[in-house]
Order: C-alpha cells, then sequence, then structure tokens
C-alpha cells in the first residue's frame, strides 16, 4: 500500500520513513569495486535501517561463471567490510534470499534473456510488481550496448501500473558532444524523468545541509551576496594517488573527473536563488539558472592552473609520482590537480571570484566551501592591535570533518585590544546522536522511490561541459604540464593565480 492509499500517514510526517516499494535492482559491472566497496553495503544498510520492501530483490549481471551463491558470497564478504551499520544475520538472511546472478557479455542477447527471465520470476515469488531499476556501474564506453539490449528483450518496456529506471554513473562524456551522444542514446529508449545521473557528492548530508544552511535560517541571508563576500573558494584535495584507476584517468584528468560534476555543484549549490519548494523542478530550474551564468576570464593562462604530482612524502611514506605509476606513458600530460578562477554574471554575485581546485596527493583529504568576506571598511584599531585578523569566513566543510565553521576576530584576554581570528565550530559526530548515511544509501533509495532532486538533469550536465571544455582545450594546446610534489599544496601556478587577484588560498 502507497502512502497515497494509506488514510493514517501523511506523506509530510518526517517521523515516519520512506520506505521503497516492491521493485527489483539489476546491477551491472557487480564485480567492480563501485558494488563492492559502495553499493552492495548500501543497499545492506537499507535493508538494516527497515528502508528496502519485504520482497526487495537483487540482480547481479557481469562475465563471471557464477551461480547464485557464488554471488551472494561476494556481497556476503562486501558487506561485512564495508556495512556502516552492525552487521545482523537475520537482515542479511532475508536480503540474500533475493539475490539472484545472470552471467553473460553486454553483446550477447540470450544473456538478456535469460535476465528477462530472472526479473519476470522474481516478479512472482517475490512480488516486486514488474517494477525495475537497472544501475550502470560500467564504463561509459558500454552504456549503448546494454541500453540497446534492454529495449530489445523488452526490460525497458513498463505500463501504468509498473516504472523502470536507469541509473547511470559519472562521468556523463568527457566533454559537450559525447555527453550530448551519451544522452540522446540513453533518451531512445528511457524518458529523462526515468534516467537518474548518480553524483554521490550530492547524496552527502553535508551537501544538502549548505541548502538547510542557507534558507532555514535568517541571519546569513542577507550577507549571501557581493554587497558583502570577497571571493568563494570551493576545495576537493585528496591525499591518495590514482591508485589502480590508471586506464580511467589518464586523458581524463582532474578537471573532468571533480570540476565539471563535483564542483560546479557545490557552486550551484552555493550561489543559487531559493527555490519556490525542495521539489525537483524547483531545485534543478535555479542550479540550471546559475550555471547557464557563469562566465570564464577571457584569458585563460591567467585565470587557470594545472598539475601534476612528483615524487614525494605522504603521511611519512616515500611515493613516486604521476609519470611513474603503473600504466601511464611517460609523455602524459593528464592533469592531478586543477584551478580555476569564474564569476557568475547575476545581480547576487556579479563581480565575486569563485575559485575552484582541486588535486591528488595533497598534505591532506578535504573537501569543503569556504566563503570568504570582506575587511571591515573601518578599523578604528591601530595596525598592530590587528595584524593577526584574518578576514571572516564561513566555511562548509563536506568531508572528512562534516560540519560548519565560522571565522571571526576576537579581543585576545589582556589590558591590550588585541585583535585574533578564532574559529566557532559545529560538527556533525558531536551534534547529532545518529550517524550519516552513506550518500549511496541516500541515492539508491530515491532512485527507488523515484525521487529526482538530488540527481543532476541533463541541462545541468551540458551546462557543465559548456563551462569546462574551453578550459581543457585550452590546456590541449599548451605542452607543459607544472610538476608538484607530492604531499604538499600544489603546483606554484596555482599560488600564482591567486596572488595576481591579491588573494591566497585557504592552507589545507
Amino acid at each position: 500500500m502507497s502512502t497515497k492509499d494509506n488514510p493514517l500517514r501523511d506523506p509530510r510526517d518526517k517521523r515516519l520513513p520512506r520506505v521503497a516499494g516492491p521493485c527489483v535492482l539489476v546491477l551491472f559491472g557487480v564485480t567492480g569495486d563501485l558494488s563492492r566497496k559502495k553499493l552492495l553495503p548500501a543497499i545492506y544498510d537499507l535493508a538494516n535501517r527497515g528502508l528496502l520492501p519485504p520482497g526487495f530483490s537483487l540482480v547481479g549481471f557481469a562475465r563471471r561463471d557464477w551461480d547464485h551463491q557464488d554471488f551472494r558470497q561476494i556481497a556476503y564478504e562486501s558487506v561485512k567490510e564495508h556495512a556502516r551499520t552492525p552487521f545482523r544475520e537475520d537482515v542479511w538472511q532475508h536480503l540474500s534470499e533475493g539475490m539472484h546472478f545472470v552471467p553473460g557479455e553486454f553483446s550477447d542477447p540470450g544473456a538478456f534473456d535469460a535476465l528477462a527471465m530472472a526479473v519476470k520470476e522474481l516478479d512472482t515469488t517475490r512480488g516486486t510488481g514488474g517494477n525495475y531499476a537497472f544501475y550502470l556501474s560500467i564504463p561509459p564506453k558500454f552504456f549503448p550496448q546494454v541500453v540497446e539490449q534492454l529495449q530489445r528483450s523488452g526490460l525497458a518496456e513498463h505500463d501504468e501500473k509498473s516504472w523502470r529506471r536507469v541509473v547511470v554513473e559519472k562521468p556523463f562524456g568527457h566533454d559537450l558532444t559525447s555527453a550530448v551522444e551519451l544522452n540522446d542514446t540513453v533518451h531512445r529508449v528511457f524518458p529523462e524523468e526515468s534516467i537518474f545521473r548518480i553524483d554521490h557528492y550530492l547524496g552527502k548530508e553535508t551537501v544538502q545541509n549548505i541548502l538547510a544552511l542557507r534558507f532555514a535560517n535568517t541571519m546569513f541571508e542577507p550577507i549571501w551576496n557581493r554587497s558583502y563576500v570577497d571571493h568563494v573558494q570551493i576545495t576537493m584535495a585528496e591525499d591518495i594517488g590514482i591508485g589502480g584507476r590508471a586506464g580511467y584517468y589518464d586523458g581524463i584528468g582532474a578537471a573532468r573527473d571533480v570540476i565539471q560534476n563535483h564542483l560546479l555543484q557545490l557552486l550551484a549549490l552555493t550561489a543559487m536563488e531559493e527555490p519556490t519548494s525542495f521539489s525537483a523542478e524547483a531545485v534543478r530550474a535555479e542550479k540550471a539558472k546559475i550555471l547557464s551564468s557563469v562566465r570564464l576570464p577571457e584569458d585563460l593562462g591567467l585565470a587557470t592552473a594545472r598539475g601534476q604530482y612528483s615524487a614525494g612524502w605522504q603521511g611519512g611514506v616515500k611515493v613516486g609520482g604521476y609519470l611513474d605509476e603503473e600504466g601511464i606513458p611517460p609523455d602524459s600530460r593528464t592533469e592531478t590537480y586543477a584551478a580555476i578562477k569564474m564569476e557568475i554574471d547575476t545581480r547576487r554575485w556579479a563581480g565575486v571570484p569563485f575559485y575552484l581546485r582541486t588535486g591528488k596527493r595533497l598534505s591532506r583529504r578535504v573537501t569543503e566551501v569556504a566563503m570568504i568576506f570582506q575587511q571591515a571598511p573601518h578599523l578604528p584599531f591601530s595596525l598592530t592591535d590587528t595584524e593577526e585578523l584574518g578576514e571572516n569566513a564561513l566555511v562548509m566543510r563536506v568531508q572528512p570533518d562534516e560540519g560548519i565553521t565560522v571565522r571571526f576576530g576576537s579581543k585576545v584576554p589582556g589590558t591590550s585590544m588585541e585583535i585574533r581570528d578564532v574559529n566557532m565550530d559545529f560538527a556533525y559526530g558531536e551534534s547529532f546522536t545518529e550517524s550519516s548515511p552513506e550518500a549511496y544509501e541516500r541515492l539508491l533509495l530515491d532512485v527507488l522511490i523515484g525521487d529526482p532532486p538530488l540527481f543532476p538533469r541533463q541541462e545541468e550536465v551540458e551546462l557543465s561541459w559548456n563551462i569546462l571544455d574551453p578550459v581543457t582545450e585550452y590546456w590541449a594546446s599548451k605542452p607543459k604540464v607544472e610538476q608538484y610534489k607530492s604531499g604538499g599544496y600544489g603546483p606554484a601556478g596555482a599560488d600564482e593565480l591567486m596572488a595576481r587577484d591579491g588573494r591566497a588560498w585557504r592552507r589545507i
């Protein structure tokens, strides 16, 4: 029975969790890292929290000679190692009864016919009602093939009583042209409202908290504009290298991997106007307005920086450079660090620069949005009183120490009038007794319920590529990629980019 049918349940009552209806989740690429480390544990955690229906079924599809038990064993090991919630035998037993495996190649029509038979059988044995979600945890080059096979085998067809949804992992293309082609391919089979493009950053509690901070409080909105904000820094720093991702990463690089999706989405949420509601359409419309208003400076040589990590020390361990990584060509020009300055051509943000940066093998792992405010217009203090006073800042930390920091000046105790920066901190882990769910828990549940606000639509993806394409084209014309030491703060060119504007990056 749905919430609409239940007269005792008001959908606005937040005390009652949203529970998915009867359905089958078909997982393509079930043997990959994403499935083992994120998706399978997230499915178990949802079951453990009572958010999956009793008949929920999971079907794995991969090029393996497995039977159902082999798949269940792999899932069991993934859950035991990576699940967020405690392992409970009764939950696992119930969940594993609905786990099935279909072996096959993406090019094999017979395998998809077998998949169609398997899910129809689950409709009968588990009561899944003909509702299927297809999760494409596979390289984008296979999307067209899989989508066409789903259409040919009848798996993509639905009636008014059932639904079909397809989940696409990033990257959504590698430039605007390929993104349009990819969207056309998927649209030939699935309507836009059935396509869920996953950007796992949007599932993080702290990313959603940007909206709560802005629109549930009156003290921030009056200063959230060009009259008070000097500039905004959006950072995603990692302390790891590319690991085993050489095949994917080389040729893609930091800007396409992180800025085009994660950081531009964070920019949109930070800069957007208040939506009329938190419906998918209203939120997406405001984000699209911001992305269509982003402007790059004319001279990209002065407004961008890129680099490659070289050998160095990371956490007390000597590590090699990007060009030393297995599978990376010695002449690779792929960047592992990218910084871009951009502005937003709206009344609220005119003249306020937004600086986006991301990099691997930096000093530590951190993702944050830092709003740096203008200096006070008049300081009735002597220079020595305020020499340790910086700029006020509001910092929204996405990971790893989720929370919000406000930096402001305060008098140092004593007889003299000395002002120094202090921080006021809100930490998720200290203020709430419940731990934040993993991003994939929230996003998978939203897919199964059919709630799309946290998923970028086609227009947002294409607007993001529109912003980034001129940068990557400019870089392609410049052969030199600056080297920076592992464990440091990035290339000198990124510091020079900020220094030219009389500013400096926040220390990470």
